[in-house]
């Protein structure tokens, strides 16, 4: 956008007091100025949350426990809860029992695609100022740097257990793995779930008879034929331990992405009633491989109403099912009421291999930065503190998943403030319920490129190339349009120079804290 100029004054680092706790981080400008007009309001309604969460722990005797479920290539759309369920093909009864239950999101965002939406939650920061931007791939080097701060080693510091289950795929280095990025357990995979495709084509073509052909059909024969020929180790399911390293403890193989779900959902029920009575919080981040094409688990295949053609359906059903496993645990394990469960899904869903595919109702897909890309389902469940059957239009992003936490750990003094943090706290949105998110803006990046902003209802589409000197952007009103179906620029010119100052704003902010710079592992 080469009509940018920024008005913004040099940049100040965000502090409030809030109930005698100092809460001071680099958040982006936009947010900056929010805080600032909005600091007396906010201010009274942190001290009624402080109250809250200071009950909270006096009763059970140690901060809420936090878990986060990240989904993979769930549309906004696939869900019951969202338009979808039967009409898809994809019912998901527990899933939806879970919206209910607490705080629906109609406007969640996550990033395009499934390494950055990943490092946005384990940062809270765009994943270009990480300098990863790009989605990894078995053998590159790149990968989530040990100077970053993740919401593991945040809520380490105050005191919790933290532990990961399922699909890591934010480096594949040892100095990347979860077990040096804060979390004291993980049992996970390294990749995403096109890999767990790749083991199976050699024994397809070896069937005596076959139909069609194999998602990855040139794939050359088997992983040791990979390693052979390019150099190129394919590892199966990982075990890490803080401070002791990892260990392979199943290669991979045919059935490898439905043994991987199993024995993370198994393994995360023993930790729920493991860290129960403890006199510790626990902290679980299970990023679940559901919704990938390379498993199909036949038990839930042909469930009434399930469309047994896409595989995905039946992975969405098998996860379905663990959820409400998971639920059961922590209900029964008394630790209801003190624990926050958040679920969102990654980015939107992947049409490249359908019919193993999900869907949107919203235009666009995974990769992409119209909604249907980046706009995905997302609930959190708190009973007591969350109250039941909301569905608020409040924009909340998976970057915010990292300041909450913070503060509900009560460690958000200790976020780093040499570096911008995009996240924003969202306890208000939580607990006080709709109109209360403090998120009025958004920033859609695709890689390292900015793509299109939201600034409160409206968002700019980035065009490249201009008209005459005119500038060559799309612009919705998403409420009036959440299909993007009418994104002529003319009838919003008005917006043109805030949207402008606001960029410029966030550009001038890149500069003074400039972005991680990492090799890309490529050459």
């Amino acid at each position: 956008m080469s009509t940018i100029r920024s008005v913004r004054p040099a940049a100040f680092v965000l502090s409030l007091f809030v109930a005698g706790a100092s809460f001071a981080y680099q958040p982006d400008a936009a947010h900056e100025k929010a805080a600032k007009e909005n600091a007396k309001v906010w201010k009274q309604e942190d001290r009624a949350i402080d109250k809250k969460l200071a009950e909270l722990e006096k009763r059970f005797g140690k901060k809420p426990n936090i878990i986060y479920i990240l989904a993979d290539d769930i549309g906004w759309g696939e869900l019951g809860s969202y338009l979808g369920g039967k009409l898809r093909g994809t019912p998901t009864p527990n899933l939806d029992k879970m919206a209910r239950k607490g705080m629906q999101f109609l406007s969640h965002y996550s990033e395009p695609s499934c390494t950055p939406t990943r490092l946005a939650l384990l940062t809270g920061r765009h994943p270009v100022r990480t300098g990863v931007d790009i989605v990894l791939w078995p053998g590159q080097t790149q990968g989530l740097a040990a100077e970053e701060v993740t919401v593991a080693e945040m809520l380490s510091k105050a005191g919790y257990d933290t532990a990961m289950f399922g699909k890591w795929h934010v480096g594949d280095l040892e100095q990347h793995a979860p077990e040096n990025q804060g979390f004291d357990y993980a049992y996970y995979g390294l990749y995403n779930g096109a890999i767990y495709s790749w083991v199976n084509q050699k024994n397809f073509y070896e069937q005596q008879t076959i139909d069609g052909v194999g998602h990855f059909y040139d794939f050359p024969g088997t992983f040791e034929d990979y390693k052979n020929k390019y150099g190129i180790e394919i590892l199966g399911a990982l075990e890490g331990k803080k401070g002791k390293g990892r260990k392979e403890i199943k290669s991979m193989g045919p059935e490898s992405m439905v043994e991987m779900e199993e024995d993370s959902i198994n393994k995360i029920k023993s930790y729920i009633k493991d860290k129960a009575d403890s006199d510790k919080p626990f902290f679980v981040y299970w990023a679940s491989y559901a919704q990938q094409m390379a498993s199909s688990p036949r038990e839930y295949r042909f469930n009434e109403g399930q469309d047994y053609v896409n595989n995905q359906s039946a992975q969405l059903a098998q996860h379905d099912d663990y959820i409400q496993q998971l639920l059961d645990t922590v209900k029964d394990a008394g630790i209801e009421e003190n624990t926050l469960i958040v679920w969102v899904s990654d980015n939107g869903p992947m049409y490249a291999f359908w019919p193993d595919a999900g869907y949107s109702w919203l235009r666009g897909a995974k990769g992409e930065v119209y909604e249907g890309g980046m706009r995905t389902p997302g609930f959190a469940v708190w009973p007591g503190m969350i109250e039941a059957g909301q569905q608020p239009m409040d924009m909340i992003s998976v970057t915010d998943l990292f300041v909450t936490a913070t503060r509900i750990a009560g460690v958000e003094n200790k976020i780093p403030s040499d570096r911008v943090v995009d996240g924003i706290d969202q306890l208000p949105l939580l607990l006080n319920g709709e109109g209360n998110g403090r998120r009025k803006h958004m920033f859609y990046y695709s890689g390292n490129d900015l793509k299109a902003i939201r600034m409160e209802d409206h968002k700019l589409v980035i065009v490249p190339g201009s008209k005459g000197g005119l500038p060559n952007y799309e612009l919705y009103n998403l409420i009036r349009d959440p299909g993007e179906k009418y994104g002529a620029m003319y009838n919003h010119l008005w917006a043109i120079v805030p949207f402008q100052r606001m960029v410029g704003a966030h550009m001038k902010l890149i500069k003074e804290k400039p972005h991680r710079k990492i090799k890309s592992g490529l050459f």
